[in-house]
This record gives structure tokens, C-alpha cells and sequence, in this order.
């Protein structure tokens, strides 16, 4: 793959991790390539569903065309009935940000998934995981419903039923898990806002009206381009026999289309309402850490406000 020589004369090592974060459909994908561009950088994929092989459509996944020669890494490293581990994330992508350094290019971390970010960045500890005993506390969320869990949290661990929303059983799920097989409170293990490395977070904001507009275009675009048959396809290769991959945004939808239990109209509403939740969450997730220098989306001059923000020259002459 051919390299792209720096655009400035600041050595990179002097440099600080970039992380691009922000709601979906935002443009963080555009910026960190504008930064690697400028930067002599290499991308990281901080995107969950993104670690998926052929999930490319409905995730937005960059096609290698589009990369446009910069180097990206964990993209497409999961199989499809594999399920994503944060700690195996976090492994992976704090390798993969460590190697980039010694290759003495800039690492950019760029993604919308908030706890991937974290565990990538921050000072994070990935407690045990036990397939029998989630297995168990699963059954008892499907039977005795999510209030029943979260009053055994409240009694266990106050803090973590606390710092968890209500309605979300997955994860009170997971602490009631943590806490079984540790001993200890699930808030012991909750991340530090505390870089492990140096780091400046860029966040792009959206104006609310005008990113559920993107994102219903987004979403219309995904089906033009042949998400359908991207996920008809992925179902004849066991789509359904994973735990994740099935249930990302988008290819659930479309296999109820296939399935004929949503028509195409439903199937992208249906999508464009979850999508817009997410991107609510991702704001709620990225809003209340004050490391984060927010930036407009729209900004003429955003590349340059972000090379500032990360302390290297701005050129008003573009990327080369």
C-alpha cells in the first residue's frame, strides 16, 4: 500500500493519539481521514459492527477505494457468528495504536461505539466473563423481566443500578455477572475518565434537526446500495447464529423484511427510528466527558481547528 509523506515538518511522535468520536453519521470517518491525510497517520476502527467481514454496507464501512491509501485497522477481523469482546478490543486496539506509534506515524482512533472508546483510551479494567452463569441470569431477565434484576442490583450494587438505565437488561445483565464472579461491586470496574496515553478527543456536532435528516438519508441510501442483498447474503453464511452481528442496526430490520415480517417501507423506518435512538445514546455517552474539544461538522475550516486542537500547524492550502 503506497504511503502518503507528512504535510508539515512537526515531528509525529510529538503527537498525541487523535480519537474521533461523535453521534453516527456525523463525518467522523471524512475528518480522520482529512487528519491522517496531514498527519502521516494510520486509522483505527473504534466501530463495532465495523469489525465485522462483510458487514459493509449497513454499517458504512469505508470501501478500501475510499480509504484512500491511508492504513485502517480492525476493520473486517470478526466472522459474523463470532461475538465482539471489549476486552479483546481493547487488546487489539491498544496493539494496534502502539504499533502505529513505532511505525513513527500519527494513530487516530476514529469510532461511535463510546464504551470501545474507552476501553481503548482510558485507564479501563474488563472484568471476567462466564457463559453458564450469564446463560442463567439471561433466562431470569426473559422470565421475571429487566425490574426484578435491577432490584437485586439495587440491593447488591447501588451505585451501578444507579449509573445504568433502567430499561437496560443487557447490562444489568452483565453487572449482575461481574459481580457474582468477582465478589466485587460491577462501579469497581466502571472506566476513570484518565487517558492511558496522551490523547486530544475530537466530537463533531450535529444540530439535532439536521443530523435525523442524515441519518434518514443514510439509511434510504443503505437499502439503494443493496443492503438487502448484502444481508441476504450474510444469512446464507449464518448470520442468525451469532449473538451480535444479527442484531446491529439495519441487518435485524432486513432480515424481518426477508423473513416477510416487515414490508421495505417498515423495514428503513423501523431502521431510521433506531438509528436516531443510537445516535441519542452516543451523545449521552460522549457529551458529559469534558476531555472532548467539539467541533461544528460543517465548519469551513474544521480540519484546521482540529490540527489545532491536537497541536500541529494549520495550512490553509488543504490536505495533500
Amino acid at each position: 500500500m503506497e504511503e502518503r509523506p507528512a504535510a508539515h515538518d512537526t515531528p509525529v511522535g510529538a503527537l498525541p493519539i487523535i480519537a474521533v468520536v461523535g453521534p453516527t453519521a456525523s463525518g467522523k470517518s471524512d475528518l480522520a481521514l482529512a487528519l491522517a491525510e496531514r498527519l502521516h497517520g494510520e486509522v483505527v476502527n473504534a466501530d463495532a459492527m465495523q469489525l465485522y467481514r462483510g458487514m459493509d454496507i449497513g454499517t458504512a464501512k469505508l470501501s478500501p477505494v475510499d480509504r484512500r491509501g491511508i492504513p485502517h485497522h480492525l476493520l473486517d477481523v470478526l466472522d459474523i457468528h463470532e461475538e465482539a469482546s471489549v476486552a479483546a478490543y481493547q487488546r487489539e486496539a491498544r496493539a494496534d495504536l502502539a504499533a502505529v506509534r513505532a511505525r513513527g506515524r500519527t494513530p487516530i482512533l476514529a469510532g461511535g461505539s463510546g464504551l470501545y472508546v474507552r476501553a481503548a483510551l482510558d485507564h479501563l479494567s474488563i472484568p471476567p466473563t462466564d457463559a453458564d452463569v450469564r446463560s442463567r441470569l439471561e433466562a431470569e431477565l426473559a422470565t421475571n423481566g429487566v425490574e426484578v434484576l435491577l432490584e437485586r442490583l439495587r440491593k447488591l450494587d447501588p451505585v451501578a443500578a444507579q449509573a445504568i438505565q433502567a430499561n437496560n437488561g443487557r447490562r444489568i445483565v452483565r453487572a449482575l455477572e461481574v459481580i457474582e464472579l468477582t465478589g466485587l461491586p460491577f462501579s469497581a470496574t466502571l472506566p476513570t475518565r484518565e487517558y492511558v496515553e496522551p490523547t486530544v478527543t475530537i466530537g463533531l456536532q450535529v444540530p439535532r434537526p439536521e443530523l435525523d435528516e442524515r441519518i434518514a438519508c443514510r439509511v434510504h441510501r443503505m437499502w439503494e446500495a443493496g443492503l438487502l442483498e448484502e444481508v441476504r447474503s450474510l444469512d446464507a453464511a449464518g448470520l442468525r447464529e451469532g449473538r451480535t452481528a444479527a442484531k446491529a442496526l439495519g441487518y435485524s430490520q432486513a432480515l424481518a423484511q426477508l423473513d416477510g415480517r416487515l414490508s421495505p417501507a417498515e423495514a428503513i423506518e423501523e431502521t431510521i427510528v433506531a438509528t436516531r435512538k443510537l445516535a441519542r445514546r452516543q451523545e449521552s455517552w460522549f457529551r458529559p466527558d469534558d476531555r472532548v474539544t467539539w467541533l461544528a461538522h460543517d465548519d469551513p475550516r474544521l480540519l484546521d481547528r482540529a490540527l489545532a486542537a491536537v497541536g500541529a500547524p494549520v495550512s490553509h492550502n488543504g490536505p495533500r
